[in-house]
């Protein structure tokens, strides 16, 4: 899940049309800084995803707004440097443990910046040396061991999700939080996971929307997140984040903040 390409040695052309998108000052990159005319797409924008996508009322990363020109963050990880700023929560994880899945560069960055405790960053495929070989389902730290655990689209890639909830719920404290972001389509009442017709990578792509998805979550996903024993809170931009132009900072407003705490006591 490398969703960062490189940026060295490209093109003079693509130097160019860089050159020119800063001048703009309609769009901001809340990672960088950096103002420009607009964000680069993903695989094309939503146009060229699929009509059942779109039917079924998709929420997750803004397509048509998703890499910052300049820095190469996405959408989805400037939401979740603007949740967290908005809810103090830089603040929280000083001098906390924190277990992050699929660490995206920048944000790891930020956590750093924190002073956290204990910083694990893990992946089932490690692209950088400073991230473990970590899985998700059968995560190798005793209970109760980490105050944060993010997973930032992470579960729609792998299989027996309910492992990997049980796994996240175990290793957090009481009291502790896990963001467990993952798309999902509100107009889909039951998950969609079949693997024995959703066989290939176009099939994948037209009903999960990536050929390395293995399902469409619907809005069945709160009570699997509630199931695994968590209190689930969904934090929407609209009212979390109502002075936040969704639009110029390059995110999906539809896409709230899974905030997934782990009681005090278990029930």
């Amino acid at each position: 899940m490398l969703y960062q390409p490189t940026q060295d040695n490209i093109g003079f052309v693509r130097k160019v049309r860089r050159g020119l998108n800063g001048l703009g000052r309609s769009k901001k990159c809340c990672v960088c800084g950096k103002t420009f005319f607009r964000f680069s797409k993903y695989r094309g924008g939503w146009k060229a995803f699929s009509a059942y996508l779109h039917n079924q009322k998709w929420v997750g990363s803004d397509f048509d707004q998703f890499w910052c020109p300049f820095c190469r963050c996405h959408d989805r990880e400037r939401h979740l440097l603007l949740f967290f700023g908005k809810l103090d929560y830089w603040k929280k994880m000083s001098g906390a443990s924190i277990l992050h899945f699929a660490p995206e560069k920048r944000l790891a960055s930020r956590i750093e910046a924190c002073r956290p405790a204990r910083y694990v960053k893990g992946d089932l495929v490690p692209a950088r040396g400073d991230v473990e070989r970590l899985d998700v389902t059968d995560i190798p730290y005793a209970a109760a061991a980490f105050d944060w655990v993010f997973c930032n689209h992470v579960l729609e890639h792998v299989p027996d999700d309910a492992k990997a909830l049980r796994e996240i719920y175990r290793v957090l404290k009481p009291g502790g939080i896990a963001i467990l972001q993952t798309p999902y389509a509100s107009g889909l009442e039951k998950t969609l996971e079949d693997p024995a017709e959703i066989d290939t990578d176009e099939k994948r792509i037209e009903f999960y929307g990536q050929e390395d998805h293995v399902r469409l979550y619907g809005r069945d996903l709160f009570e699997r997140i509630r199931g695994a024993g968590f209190t689930l809170q969904l934090k929407k931009h609209a009212e979390c984040l109502p002075e936040i132009d969704a639009s110029r900072f390059g995110v999906n407003r539809e896409e709230p903040l899974f905030l997934c705490v782990k009681p005090q006591t278990d029930v």
